[in-house]
């Protein structure tokens, strides 16, 4: 494998991931909470309609024309790759809150049981639960893994990727039988957003016409330039928001002695 391809299998399979885990939690708390099978049969349901909508973009994809297939590729992943850089930079200064799965499992759970108990063997609430929560985290990665593997004409390859890293979260979620809380979702994040922002910058730089130095090992710099400058400006966040903290407690602390004098005139 190149090294193009070990990264488009890295990406897909990091990204594939973090959203399994995050669609694992949805479904185990429908199905520990209400109907097993009726959240399987949702979950199978999304999986179909993902596998479909991979299916019909990619032949659609590589049937473009190089420059143009690169250039849609790139702005596609670009926009992928900075909105999930964009969130885990945020998480990492300490602008956002870190997803917590155990919130959200208790979440899903409270809510499963306010709309009442299931009637008769198939529960419609579990099913649409699980269908729109496995849908909707792995239609991102569809179009990841469609437009990297179109890209290099390795939908196969991207695919399995993907494949491999929803059988691991699922085995991890069966084997704890609770949400994966442990697993480092906001690094893996901001992982998959250095590695689409980069692959989308360098694709889509391509399709415009320009050519990088040294082709595919001009990556070598890029990935490592945009990580180093998605941490520096965590960094720079994170010490704006820490000095925002201690001025607004120093402004508290300042008038602390006022407000008692206040109290003691007006007794």
């Amino acid at each position: 494998m190149s090294p193009t391809e070990i990264g488009l299998a890295l990406s897909v399979f990091i990204a594939c991931a973090v959203e399994a885990v995050e669609a694992l939690t949805i479904v185990l708390a429908v199905g520990a909470t209400r109907s097993w099978s009726s959240a399987l049969s949702g979950v199978g349901a999304a999986t179909l309609a993902l596998v479909a909508i991979v299916a019909a973009l990619g032949p659609a994809l590589t049937s473009l024309p190089i420059d143009a297939l690169r250039l849609v590729v790139g702005g596609l992943l670009l926009v992928f790759g900075l909105q999930w850089l964009r969130k885990a930079v945020l998480r990492s200064a300490g602008l956002k809150a870190m997803h917590d799965e155990l919130a959200t499992f208790r979440e899903e759970r409270e809510a499963a049981r306010s709309a009442g108990k299931p009637h008769g063997g198939f529960d419609g609430y579990s099913f649409t639960i699980s269908f729109k929560g496995v849908l909707l985290e792995g239609l991102e990665v569809a179009f990841i893994v469609v437009t990297f593997g179109a890209n290099q004409h390795h939908v196969g390859l991207a695919a399995a990727a993907a494949a491999v890293a929803v059988l691991l979260v699922l085995v991890a979620g069966i084997m704890a039988r609770s949400p994966l809380s442990n697993v480092p979702e906001n690094t893996m994040k901001f992982t998959v957003g250095v590695m689409l922002s980069s692959f989308g910058m360098f694709w889509g730089a391509q399709g415009a016409g320009a050519s990088w130095p040294g082709d595919d090992a001009a990556l070598l710099v890029i990935v490592p330039s945009v990580l180093v400058m998605a941490l520096l400006m965590a960094r720079v966040l994170g010490g704006m928001t820490a000095g925002a903290h201690v001025a607004a407690l120093d402004t508290h602390a300042e008038h602390r002695p006022v407000e008692a004098a206040e109290q003691a005139v007006g007794a």
